[in-house]
């Protein structure tokens, strides 16, 4: 009964990695994902409600309080516009991710790709080689730079859902400062040695083509600044109604044009909304059994989980995978410093979910969209083993030196 109990969630998760790749076309209907996380979530529901209806109205609680805080960031973020094309040096295009990675933990990783990417891709538009930018953008925005807060990346906003203090995540500073620095550093190197591959034509019509840089949207911040607030300080339902208030005052107060030049949809919030449904639903008999059996999976050390969770990250979603190493954890019985479980431990399992999410277009939700924008602005990204062949030599080394000094 109880592997009956975990395989819907073993069959959500192989939906998330492998629809893209198997039924690409079918798997981009946000209808079509919405039918597998009914499919597979609906049974366990009608057991939950059966058996503990209190664990399916926590869950369904969680599921929404995700929901509103991701959508709001989304949406409010989706009425802000940088314009502007500046010269595309290696200090511009690197202070372009430095300031990426500090509005990923204030704003969202998403919210802060889908704010930086088309202006840095403008300033790079006269540039031949720009394939390793958008790759690091994808590293430090999309991923390494929402650490600090549970605003910053859906693992951690799920953290702070099931007890993590929001203040909490401020304690990864170092590890977050020395994978963003390191990651700056190699990049400026790079793109240094690759500036130097363009055509004198094409740096000549980077310089001619300068634009400076506006913000177009400001109350849109203001009201982000009322979310953030919203999070620290309201509990649920007040905290979502705040937020859905928030949310629709400044949709209505934000110019169509500028939503219009964001290339703004509700296509993706939709499809994280989707998903993350049939997450949330089947995930809970798996939690419960990872609390009572996860000592025998032999994880215990701090080093240990961030390994685990990392490497899972990568090939899976790295929100449940959080989630369910935060699970084992609980279930060993160590020191309750938090939610349960030591700082050293939870600082693993963090770190793990966050950093290693940048190692494939499916360990984060953004990933794919900055993917998806680059294409279409004429950007050549690799493929899934491609990007593999720069996170891999690129990452991995960095993660493992954050995992020796601070775990």
């Amino acid at each position: 009964m109880a592997l009956l109990a975990v395989l819907p969630f073993v069959l959500m998760l192989a939906a998330i990695a492998l629809g893209p790749a198997l039924l690409p076309h079918w798997w981009e209907s946000n209808r079509n994902r919405l039918l597998v996380s009914l499919a597979l979530g609906l049974p366990v529901a009608a057991v939950l409600l059966a058996r503990s209806p209190a664990v399916l109205a926590h869950a369904l609680g969680e599921y929404v309080a995700f929901i509103v805080v991701l959508g709001g960031l989304y949406v409010i973020a989706g009425g802000i516009v940088l314009r502007g094309d500046l010269r595309a040096t290696p200090l511009v295009n690197g202070s372009f991710l430095a300031v990426g990675a500090v509005l990923a933990s204030a704003v969202g990783t998403t919210g802060a790709a889908m704010l930086l990417i088309r202006p840095l891709l403008r300033t790079n538009q006269e540039r031949a080689h720009v394939t390793h930018t958008v790759v690091f953008f994808i590293f430090v925005v999309a991923n390494v730079g929402g650490l600090l807060t549970p605003l910053g990346d859906p693992p951690l906003l799920l953290g702070y859902l099931v007890g993590v203090p929001f203040t909490w995540t401020l304690r990864l500073w170092p590890a977050w400062l020395l994978m963003v620095g390191a990651l700056l550093a190699l990049y400026v190197a790079w793109d240094a040695r690759m500036v130097r591959r363009e055509t004198p034509a094409a740096l000549g019509e980077d310089r001619a083509r300068v634009e400076p840089l506006r913000l177009d949207g400001g109350l849109n911040v203001l009201w982000l600044a009322g979310v953030v607030a919203t999070v620290v300080a309201l509990a649920a339902p007040w905290r979502e109604l705040v937020i859905v208030a928030l949310t629709a005052l400044a949709y209505a107060t934000s110019a169509p044009e500028r939503r219009r030049a964001n290339r703004f949809s509700f296509g993706p919030i939709l499809e994280v909304a989707a998903i993350f449904l049939g997450i949330f639903l089947t995930i809970e008999p798996t939690l419960e059994l990872l609390r009572r059996h996860g000592a025998e999976l032999g994880v215990r050390t701090p080093l240990g989980f961030f390994w685990a969770t990392g490497v899972l990250s990568a090939v899976l979603d790295n929100a449940p995978t959080y989630l369910a190493f935060l699970a084992i954890a609980q279930g060993l019985g160590l020191a309750p410093e938090v939610v349960g479980v030591p700082h050293a431990v939870l600082a693993g399992i963090s770190l793990g979910a966050v950093a290693f999410g940048a190692l494939t277009y499916i360990g984060n939700a953004p990933n794919f969209m900055v993917r998806s924008i680059a294409t279409e602005a004429g950007v050549r990204m690799p493929g899934f083993v491609g990007y593999l062949a720069y996170s891999g030599p690129i990452c991995v080394p960095v993660f493992a030196a954050v995992a020796a000094l601070f775990l």
